[in-house]
């Protein structure tokens, strides 16, 4: 099954839009999955992205595939069919796996090297995977594209200093208070993950005083994980007076306004506040108070240092050389359920052949003889059809494969993991080897194909060749 991925991302849309388009993205999947088409979806929405990773039919139209989520999409979000549909790219063969990889080894980041974007694919999946969104293809998918991120991490310098959306924003906080955080009293809006790297990265700086606040009353258990002091709303605005720098990452929906921000500052107050909810925490307008100093994604964006030429050119070529080899073990499963189908096929007819000796000659050696001469000949015969699939499947040629079997058969590839009815012959399924290979026992797990070998190798014959009844080992 092939892959498709949506993708709207800082790198050519604005963070106001990719907020529009990500509200209400929780109902998405389960919306999705219902169009015939979509077998699973993983969802990862970020603020700096919001990207859709799907396992569509082998005949999918990919142009209807983002008609269907753009359709789905504005059902919640404040986003116009058109603003949507001109919002995502779409990726589809080696580019799906080839952007995700990216995204994960931080290359595709506002911050290059930044390595929270690694966690936030990673709760993607475990997502879609505690509600039976993601297909095997996407699991594999996003578990390469982990071990792609760390072999970036552990092969590059990239990412080395620890840089970080939170670090870029903290660091551009000091800058413009003219003194470093140590000792300062910060406010931290917000208990995601995001408010975590927060208030580590506080931590770190020597900011002894740090006060969260939730509008969820999440914050006492927040604290209680990760240190600092929980604050409730009745002491919000007392921890707005005290605080030299205020942090908003809730992605709530109710921005603060400059009303009631000013209505907590007192006179002559200076305070820093770093905007670093997708969504926004705060009006744009609380920048015009006086003593304010608002630092939002954009201005992360813009102040984010540049990596050295040559870490990032590494990390590229892993990313690539990742991708590739990821495509060409996809490809080869695909090609496998086409080898399957072709097998079955074979079979079937092999069967009702056998039949009519059976019927004809009955149990006798004559039999025997005629069934090990025709399982030998269909041996033969799919020989050079599997070996041919298996190279065509290495050059990304598959489809075409597939396609002949459609046109010269009238059968379709076998689906993987799917149960597959028992032949005459036996239920024997065994990951797929060349003709000559030992038979081998089932192993259960969604890399089963039929070996020929299994229904190849003639039966042991144990009881008397003119036997007739239960005991006639050719008797089905």
């Amino acid at each position: 099954m092939p892959l498709l991925s949506l993708v709207a991302s800082h790198a050519d849309q604005d963070l106001e839009t990719i907020a529009r388009l990500s509200e209400g993205h929780g109902g998405l999947p389960a919306r999705l999955l219902a169009d015939a088409d979509i077998n699973g979806i993983v969802s990862l929405a970020t603020c700096n992205r919001f990207e859709l990773y799907l396992d569509v039919d082998q005949d999918a139209d990919p142009d209807a595939v983002r008609e269907t989520v753009v359709a789905s999409v504005v059902e919640d979000a404040p986003v116009g069919s058109d603003t949507a549909r001109a919002a995502f790219r779409v990726l589809s063969g080696r580019t799906v796996a080839e952007h995700l990889f990216a995204v994960v080894a931080g290359l595709d980041s506002a911050v290059i090297g930044e390595r929270e974007i690694a966690g936030q694919a990673r709760r993607a999946l475990g997502s879609a995977q505690a509600k039976h969104h993601a297909t095997g293809s996407l699991i594999r998918l996003f578990e390469t594209a982990a071990r792609t991120g760390k072999d970036v991490g552990s092969s590059t310098t990239l990412g080395a200093r620890g840089r970080s959306i939170v670090s870029v924003a903290l660091d551009l906080a000091a800058d413009i208070a003219s003194a470093p955080l140590a000792g300062a009293t910060a406010l931290v809006i917000g208990t995601g993950a995001y408010a975590g790297a927060t208030v580590a990265s506080l931590r770190e700086r020597g900011c002894t005083d740090i006060r969260v606040y939730s509008g969820s009353g999440r914050a006492p258990a927040f604290v209680a994980k990760r240190g600092g002091t929980a604050v409730d709303a009745a002491g919000l605005r007392d921890a707005i007076a005290d605080a030299a720098v205020i942090v908003g990452c809730s992605g709530s929906r109710h921005r603060v306004t400059p009303e009631q921000f000013a209505a907590a500052l007192p006179e002559g107050h200076q305070v820093t506040v770093v905007d670093l909810a997708l969504s926004r925490d705060f009006e744009p307008e609380v920048a015009d108070l006086p003593g304010v100093e608002l630092i939002t994604l954009e201005s992360v964006r813009m102040a984010a240092p540049s990596e050295a030429t040559l870490p990032v050119l590494q990390a590229m070529d892993i990313v690539s050389r990742a991708a590739q080899d990821f495509h060409d073990k996809q490809a080869a499963r695909d090609v496998d359920g086409a080898i399957v189908a072709l097998r079955r096929h074979t079979m079937d007819v092999l069967e009702t052949e056998l039949e009519r000796v059976r019927a004809q000659h009955g149990c006798t050696a004559a039999a025997e003889e005629v069934e090990f001469a025709m399982r030998r000949m269909v041996k033969s015969l799919l020989h050079v059809p599997t070996v041919r699939a298996k190279e065509m499947a290495a050059r990304g040629e598959q489809d075409t494969y597939i396609e002949g079997l459609r046109a010269v058969y009238g059968i379709e590839p076998v689906a993987r993991g799917a149960k597959q009815p028992a032949t005459a012959a036996t239920d024997v399924s065994v990951p797929a080897v060349h003709p000559t290979a030992l038979p081998q026992q089932a192993t259960g797990t969604d890399d089963a194909n039929p070996s020929l070998d299994a229904f190849t190798t003639a039966p042991v014959i144990d009881a008397d060749p003119q036997a007739d009844g239960p005991s006639c080992p050719f008797r089905p």
